[in-house]
């Protein structure tokens, strides 16, 4: 028997906006409007999009134990975040594969917010269980995924229209900081973070609120062209900015020195899970690294094509590729891929199987895209 998927406070807004739903995760989420995948792309470029995350899990962890903790399975050095600070992670198994990547904030002198990707929320769940019975009794843990709804708005706009809506936040909120504001008259948790490589905001409110509050949000950013947008969107602009999918880009088989996220791995920190793993990894050196490439020939390369590489004597393949898509604000095909690292450096050239033929390619620097900066 097929298991109902779950909905959205927004799913009704969805549908009267025009939104295709589609299957992702256990829920029933948009993929696109009547615009268009690409439109709702090059919205989010030039002025502003609305995203309905409220299908990714929130955890709130409070309690004298709460930071050791999220410190034990995350790579990031917890303690040392200060009171509404967030940072990027990812969750380790004890040999390092990646349980899920996530963002943490600190809340307050013994709280955290705790947000981890739709499909991993109940495997994260119960590992962070796990090591609460066994390690840190002094954690306290609340799942608030249906209790809490979570938008994000995000595109070069969204200062001013946040602005118009909680008055002198955006002059205070700085990057990666999250706070407790009034957010037209209603009082939710802000984080100026996002997932799509532009500036912008992610909103926690009242479940009871989300609708009102996602009006008030598209008619503050209606002036300056903004759209709702779906997942389809979501995923274009995540891979020009460089960032990572779970389930595509990483998993538990890969660690995340393989996927090139280094700068996230505090290994001297102390212990934590998958440490000794991943030092030994630093000092041994890699057998295969995340690479983004282009194409250089005609051709959307498309996740799982295999990757060739031509010698001397015949091709060989020598990867897959992780997530690639044909990108709307950069006009291009572009994607990522695990290859040996000695093939994953700039300028090297590669083949990216589509429909049975060998179409030319090349590695390039990452993210593909950068967002300009004032």
């Amino acid at each position: 028997m097929t298991q109902a998927l779950s909905r959205t406070p927004l799913y009704d807004t969805h549908l009267s906006l025009g939104g295709k739903m589609v299957p992702f995760a256990g829920w029933d989420m948009p993929i696109q409007y009547h615009q268009g995948i690409l439109a709702e792309a090059r919205a989010v470029r030039s002025a502003a999009g609305l995203f309905d995350v409220s299908h990714m899990g929130r955890f709130r962890l409070r309690g004298p134990q709460s930071a050791l903790l999220i410190d034990w399975v995350v790579t990031a050095d917890v303690p040392k975040l200060a009171q509404g600070q967030g940072r990027y992670t990812v969750v380790c198994t004890e040999v390092g594969g990646i349980l899920d990547d996530a963002i943490v904030y600190r809340l307050g002198p013994e709280e955290y917010l705790f947000v981890c990707n739709a499909a991993n929320r109940s495997a994260v769940w119960a590992w962070l269980a796990h090591w609460r019975e066994s390690r840190f009794p002094g954690a306290v843990m609340e799942d608030r995924t249906l209790e809490v709804g979570m938008i994000a708005f995000q595109g070069p706009a969204t200062i001013g229209a946040m602005e118009r809506l909680s008055p002198g936040l955006p002059r205070v909120l700085r990057p990666f900081r999250i706070a407790q504001a009034s957010v037209a008259g209603i009082s939710a948790l802000v984080a100026r973070t996002g997932y799509t490589g532009e500036d912008g905001f992610e909103v926690y409110l009242p479940v009871a609120e989300s609708e009102r509050i996602w009006n008030e949000l598209l008619e503050a950013g209606k002036k300056e062209g903004m759209v709702p947008c779906g997942l389809g969107a979501r995923n274009t602009l995540r891979l020009e900015a460089g960032l990572l999918l779970y389930g595509h880009d990483m998993d538990e088989n890969t660690t995340p020195l393989e996927c090139n996220l280094r700068w996230i791995c505090k290994l001297e920190k102390g212990p934590f899970l998958g440490r000794n793993v991943l030092l030994e990894q630093a000092r041994a050196g890699l057998l295969m690294l995340l690479a983004g490439f282009q194409m250089t020939d005609r051709g959307i390369a498309r996740d799982d094509a295999p990757v060739w590489v031509a010698g001397a004597g015949e091709a060989r393949q020598v990867g897959r590729v992780t997530s690639g898509s044909y990108v709307p604000y950069l006009k291009k095909s572009i994607g990522l891929a695990y290859l040996p690292p000695e093939l994953a450096r700039v300028g090297q050239r590669i083949q990216i199987e589509i429909r049975g033929n060998r179409t030319a390619a090349e590695i390039v620097p990452t993210p593909f895209y950068r967002r300009a900066r004032n």
